[in-house]
């Protein structure tokens, strides 16, 4: 049988086997795998690193990177990597801090110029920022608006043309009625206190539909306030007209504190002096002129 020739026509020289049968060949300075024992070990530092970073630390390095050769090279391209992973969880941590805790908004994350998955990467953690702190400015700018008198600004449920959803929906609904309550009980108790305090149109009463807790409370607060002054108000006409008409036996009988008391109770006895009197000339007036006493 002939020599055997690979494709370019050299001829195949098979490799002495020595110490037995097959993978046996430690005789030629080779380990079990066919690899001298310094890159055997430095597979095996290579395999320890993966392992680190399979359990997520991304601080592990390879030591083996000067020099030419393909484990150099393999362990530079590793460092960069793990470099890499190691940095963006860095920034992700930063950020936590700054926007989370610090309420940094316009903070955003930066691995510097990347490409690929990391730049996916950057642009999602950044686009998932952008998404959580534009409802939340948008509820905190509703709020200094109701906070400063302006109760025409509501939230907004788009956000770049898409209707927001979920607990930002929720939110954002919430914040309007809100508003919208704050807006009613405004209005009404304004109408109430022109019709009342300025028109003199009494029995007035102010109507927020669908309001409860406190807002409910505050209606039937403004409600009792307007009713008061209403009865109070009406009791003293009745008694001052039929005073001016010449009845000199009503009294203000409505129930009333501080100011309005005093002026019940003013009213009270000028009528009660007014009857006196009268009571008085008609007394005088029928001895002289008809009794001749």
């Amino acid at each position: 049988m002939g020599e055997m020739h690979d494709p370019a026509g050299e001829p195949i020289r098979k490799r002495k086997r020595r110490g037995g049968g097959e993978g046996g060949g430690r005789g030629d300075g080779n380990g079990r795998n066919g690899h001298s024992p310094g890159e055997e070990a430095r597979l095996r530092q290579l395999l320890d690193a993966l392992s680190a970073a399979q359990h997520g630390q991304f601080d592990v390095r390879l030591p083996f990177t000067r020099g030419p050769g393909l484990m150099a090279d393999i362990a530079r391209t590793f460092n960069q990597v793990m470099e890499r992973n190691d940095a963006l969880t860095t920034e992700i941590a930063r950020l936590e801090r700054v926007v989370g805790r610090e309420g940094r908004m316009t903070e955003r994350a930066s691995l510097g110029e990347v490409a690929g998955s990391w730049k996916t990467s950057v642009e999602s953690i950044n686009a998932l920022i952008a998404d959580l702190v534009q409802p939340t400015t948008e509820v905190a700018r509703v709020l200094v608006a109701v906070a400063e008198g302006d109760l025409t600004q509501k939230m907004a449920l788009e956000i770049e043309g898409q209707p927001v959803k979920g607990e930002f929906l929720r939110i954002g609904t919430t914040v309007n009625a809100m508003v919208d309550q704050l807006s009613s009980f405004a209005a009404e108790v304004t109408r109430v206190a022109k019709e009342v305090g300025t028109d003199g149109k009494l029995g007035g009463q102010a109507s927020v539909p669908g309001v409860a807790g406190t807002w409910k409370d505050l209606t039937d607060n403004v409600n009792l306030l307007a009713n008061n002054l209403t009865s109070q108000v009406r009791n003293i006409a009745e008694v001052t007209t039929a005073v001016a008409n010449g009845d000199l036996s009503r009294k203000i009988t409505v129930d009333a504190r501080g100011e309005v008391m005093e002026l019940k109770n003013t009213i009270n006895t000028m009528v009660e002096q007014l009857r006196s009197f009268a009571g008085e000339v008609t007394r005088v007036a029928r001895e002289v002129g008809t009794d001749g006493t």
